[in-house]
């Protein structure tokens, strides 16, 4: 056996170690190798012939690596049986009453649909693989676990632990646990806030290769999303399934929470109540600091503390020196304020400048019922700066390290990890030759809080307090309907898009006005058009594009036949001649997540 082992250490080490990395830079896709040397990480570009055989070798050396690991674990003696009083654990466990009064506050909350994604881990054999569960703060992790543990029979539930991880414990800690409930019987152990131990990437594999290997059922949850993809690429690569709990889709936000209607979603959507209604009004997106708050610990704190860890920080790129100037929170937060239109380099270099204040402006001018030239008339500047300084944003010559286009590309691409932002694309008609896309963030609450914050700076403009009121609430409600009206179009269009894996989503631009919507079914050679209005009334306007001819033959040509033209807005179901109305809220409660290879929220990766 020890001869057996020699030899695969010494294949294992002639083999190309690292992993190919594929990144889209301005629609062509590029394919680099990435790997540590000497505790640095390094990068070299492929073309497509070298990533395919390079791709082969560092296969067979996993393949190796995960045969070395079963032989090493064939010859693991097992540990001595002992006994160990409760309080001697090591880390914060709970089992046995004192478990049972840990679910007990949620055994009336409703279920989300990836519950049975966590059922069926602990109903089937999954030998050797452990279960992931995570996601952004504020997405229900916890409460799946506790509704788990309430799921199990009485016999299961005895032979049932649940850990809590603290900052400052490590894996040895919870081995250590682990290792006396394992002697003693356990079958399911649930492990939450996993990623607080420091060594957790580099050494998660002893979940798989020990526990998970001998029977027990381990479920791993936490925060730390971006920890667990990187742990997943390495340490427990082809040893987990793992579920994605932060997209949160308009259907779950209305029966797991009891709250209805698209406008409610576009302010508070993007976080799971722990107990009901207004929870997220009063803790998640109420208000721009609570805003800042959830970006900062949920997402900025989310990177820097999985790249802090993840091979000695070797793995910040070109994001370290943002780090280390405590900048790339402010980077973040920029992003996200300008992401669902504008994610260009402009976002992070240029001087802040409100763009939806841009197109309130052109909005309300041009009204033909009631043009209102207000927000040409007031302080400009002073607005301007008085929401940078509201949303903490930095100018460019306020920042001691400048943003570059590297640092955007290495922001977009950790936030396209965590499942926050997804890409819209846009074809056209005549076609081009160029790529478009419109990104979209999946937790809308936390658009509209900084929308908000644009309304509250509206309202300390000296020239528009000298408006009469009925004016400033025109003006006002005219803003926040235009920002609603572009969020629920791309709330459409994201959730369109993943509950149709196989199909094409996309706007449809020509060279005079666009369809907001195309679904359409290559296989078939078949497209659905939709316009998506915020309105509750039926005007033949909204679908003047729809009943456009030579719109229509021109995308039958080449998108195939249309089966369905329909406007989607906040008015009842009925119809106009050919063209369907639906509403919103009925159109989005139809559609149903799986299958999407990121892992939605209905949807699981795993072999």
């Amino acid at each position: 056996m020890p001869d057996k082992i020699k030899k695969l250490e010494s294949e294992i080490a002639s083999l190309p170690s690292g992993y190919i990395s594929k990144k889209n830079i301005k629609g062509s896709v590029k394919k680099y190798y990435q790997w540590t040397e000497d505790g640095k990480k390094k990068s070299k570009y492929l073309d497509d012939e070298s990533a395919a055989e390079l791709e082969i070798q560092i296969e067979k050396r996993r393949k190796l690596q995960k045969e070395l690991r079963a032989i090493k674990k064939a010859v693991i003696k097992t540990p001595k049986t002992f006994t160990l009083p409760e309080h001697h654990f090591k880390t914060n466990l709970l089992r046995g009453e004192l478990l049972r009064s840990f679910i007990e506050p949620i055994m009336d909350f409703q279920h989300r649909d990836c519950f049975r994604v966590v059922e069926d881990y602990l109903e089937h054999r999954n030998l050797g693989k452990v279960f992931i569960l995570y996601g952004l703060r504020r997405t229900g992790k916890t409460t799946l676990i506790k509704q788990a543990i309430a799921s199990l029979a009485q016999q299961d539930f005895e032979k049932t632990a649940f850990i809590q991880v603290k900052q400052g414990d490590t894996l040895g800690s919870v081995n250590y646990d682990l290792k006396w409930l394992l002697e003693n019987g356990y079958k399911n152990v649930f492990i939450d806030e996993v990623t607080f131990a420091e060594d957790f990437i580099e050494g998660a594999a002893l979940l798989s290769d020990i526990y998970a290997a001998s029977g027990m059922k381990v479920i791993l949850s936490g925060t730390d999303s971006l920890g667990f993809i990187l742990s997943e690429s390495e340490e427990l690569y082809d040893r987990c399934i793992m579920l994605h709990t932060t997209f949160i889709p308009y259907r779950e936000f209305e029966s797991v929470l009891g709250i209805s209607g698209i406008d409610e979603y576009i302010r508070y959507g993007g976080t799971m109540s722990l107990g009901g209604r207004h929870y997220n009004e009063a803790v998640t997106f109420k208000t721009k600091a609570s805003t800042d708050e959830y970006i900062d610990s949920a997402i900025a704190k989310n990177i820097q503390h999985s790249l802090r860890f993840y091979q000695d920080g070797g793995h910040f790129r070109h994001l370290a020196e943002l780090y280390d100037k405590n900048e790339l929170t402010n980077a973040i937060n920029r992003v996200v304020e300008d992401i669902n239109h504008r994610f260009t380099i402009e976002v992070l270099t240029k001087d802040f400048v409100s763009h939806d204040l841009g197109i309130s402006k052109r909005n309300l001018r041009k009204d033909r019922e009631n043009p209102i030239d207000i927000l040409d008339r007031i302080d400009q500047e002073a607005l301007t700066n008085g929401l940078k300084n509201a949303m903490d944003i930095l100018n460019k010559n306020e920042q001691s390290v400048q943003i570059t286009d590297t640092h955007r590309i290495e922001i977009k691409e950790y936030l396209d990890l965590l499942d926050l932002t997804v890409d819209i694309p846009t074809e056209f008609i005549p076609v081009r030759n160029e790529k478009k896309y419109r990104t979209a963030i999946a937790q809308p609450g936390m658009r509209y809080s900084q929308a908000e914050a644009l309304v509250r700076q509206l309202l300390l403009d000296e020239e528009f307090q000298n408006i009469s009121i009925a004016d400033r609430n025109y003006v006002l409600e005219r803003i926040l309907n235009e920002i609603k009206g572009r969020m629920m179009e791309d709330i459409i269009l994201l959730e369109t898009m993943m509950a149709n894996p196989d199909k094409e989503v996309f706007r449809l631009q020509f060279a005079v006005g666009e369809f907001d919507m195309v679904i359409a079914d290559p296989a078939r050679a078949t497209c659905e058009i939709y316009e998506i209005k915020h309105s509750t009334e039926m005007i033949p306007e909204q679908y003047k594009n729809l009943a456009d001819s030579e719109k229509c033959e021109s995308t039958e040509f080449r998108f195939g036949r249309i089966t369905r033209k329909a406007v989607i807005y906040r008015g009842e179901n009925r119809n106009d001649g050919d063209v369907y109305y639906l509403n919103v809220e009925d159109y989005l409660g139809t559609l149903r997540f799986c299958g999407d290879p990121r892992g939605t929220a209905s949807a699981v990766r795993g072999d």
